[in-house]
């Protein structure tokens, strides 16, 4: 079992659970994914994450920026500036599966994708 987090974050990732084997979590709330959902999420996440650093030295200082990304199952939103921002996205499953909508704040969002980065490769 991998189990990281910090303030406003929470990340698990246990291999040996059948179906919802990873537990993203944020301020007051959590959730369970699969596998799939999880390396999805960390696949768009580190996408999204590398446009905001290909665009952050056009940014000027007091300049903000919204990018989203909509990559199946997930839509995601960063919004912030150039040092810092904030992470949102939902999660749309096929007909019959459940979804949900995430979100970390300004404070939490670049830790929990770093940390979602190191385990995001494992099934």
């Amino acid at each position: 079992m991998i189990q990281l987090e910090g303030e406003g974050w929470r990340l698990a990732w246990r291999a040996d659970l059948q179906h919802f084997s990873v537990l993203i979590g944020g301020q007051g709330w959590a959730a369970e994914l699969t596998a799939a959902e999880a390396t999805a999420l960390a696949a768009a996440v580190a996408d999204l994450v590398n446009e905001h650093k290909a665009l952050v030295d056009q940014l000027l200082v007091e300049e903000s920026i919204s990018l989203e990304l909509e990559r199946a199952p997930w839509w995601l939103a960063l919004e912030g500036d150039r040092q810092k921002w904030s992470l949102k996205g939902v999660l749309s499953p096929e007909a019959g599966q459940r979804a949900l909508e995430v979100s970390w704040s300004g404070a939490a969002s670049a830790a929990f994708c770093q940390a979602l980065q190191r385990i995001g490769g494992q099934p």
